[in-house]
């Protein structure tokens, strides 16, 4: 299975950095660092979430209901005339659920590493969300995943299907850095500075984005 790091550098990966680039008018090479660091976070964060029976469960019907990867379909068409706003909002409310209270301490984090404005990458993420969602509900499709210990298969193949040894570091370090459970003030962290572990989140994003 591909890992999501790789299917962003697809030709599936370089539709949605461009679509994405162009709804959020933001530079294609600045929209892309954004994602290849977004969307291993968010993959992360709804791995965690389906450790217990009642989020995976959740994750489990949301794909079967609604993000079933038919949004992958026609991807030409979703950012032809611009993003409808039920996309948008339903990567809101994506957000929300998979982050929780943390968000705006991703989106800051995000924005530091970056150089974006903390309000483009807001924008990028909630473009972001129903993809990422899209992407994994066609690999459950595909996989016939319909249990909690299938979904987690699934997601951890994504994470771990990565080419570099040191994005597997990466996602391993950010799911509980100082081990409170509290995997988004530690990716937050991370990025800002003050790694509680040396050659994590911030060893990856300085040796992915030159160290800036």
């Amino acid at each position: 299975m591909a890992g999501i790091l790789d299917l962003l550098n697809s030709d599936l990966g370089k539709t949605i950095i461009s679509g994405v680039s162009s709804e959020t008018r933001q530079p294609q090479n600045k929209t892309q660092d954004v994602l290849t660091m977004a969307m291993p976070l968010l993959m992360a964060a709804m791995k965690r979430n389906a450790q217990s029976p009642q989020g995976a469960q959740g994750l489990l019907s949301a794909l079967d209901n609604k993000h079933d990867g038919s949004i992958l379909d026609n991807l030409g068409s979703l950012f032809g005339g611009g993003v409808d706003n039920s996309v948008k909002n339903d990567g809101k409310k994506i957000l929300g659920h998979i982050l929780g209270g943390k968000q705006r301490n991703v989106e800051q984090a995000l924005s530091q590493k970056s150089g974006m404005d903390m309000a483009d990458v807001a924008q990028i993420l909630k473009v972001a969300a129903p993809i990422l969602l899209g992407i994994l509900g066609k690999q459950k499709r595909e996989n016939n995943v319909n249990n909690q210990s299938g979904i987690e298969g699934l997601l951890g193949g994504l994470l771990g299907g990565n080419s570099k040894q040191q994005e597997q570091s990466f996602l391993e370090t950010i799911l509980d850095a100082d081990g409170d459970g509290s995997v988004m003030d530690d990716v937050a962290g991370m990025v800002l500075g003050g790694n509680k572990k040396k050659g994590g989140l911030g060893g990856l994003l300085g040796g992915m984005f030159g160290g800036k």
